[in-house]
């Protein structure tokens, strides 16, 4: 069983700045990658960011050079610093893992949190 729990969403103004996490435990055998996704009301869900096993790094473009993610290896915890908020980045953020599990080891497949809420307005 696997479990990701995303932390750290509010309300923030424009301009400012929040720090998200994204704790993984479970029965992984192994990571592929993990990643962050958004969806604001009456949108789809849309690609934010995302990191490989081995560190390295894709933006939406509509992020890039705002927002930085990261992942401390050791505890499987990611984390996505978002600077320079604007109100059309109010979304419920959605973290994603690329994980192989026990005990079949197959190939890998995707698992979701279940969001955190980010809402920037003056």
């Amino acid at each position: 069983q696997v479990q990701l729990v995303e932390s750290g969403g509010g309300l923030v103004q424009p301009g400012g700045s929040l720090r998200l996490s994204c704790a993984a435990s479970g029965s992984i055998f192994s990571i592929a990658a993990m990643g962050w996704y958004r969806q604001a009301p009456g949108k789809a869900r849309e690609f934010v960011a995302i990191i490989t096993n081995i560190g390295s790094t894709n933006y939406a473009d509509s992020v890039s050079g705002r927002f930085t993610i990261s992942r401390d290896y050791a505890t499987n915890t990611m984390y996505l610093q978002m600077n320079s908020l604007r109100p059309e980045d109010t979304a419920t953020y959605y973290c994603n893992g690329r994980f192989v599990t026990y005990p079949s080891r197959g190939s890998a497949r995707d698992y979701w949190g279940n969001g955190t809420l980010v809402t920037v307005s003056s």
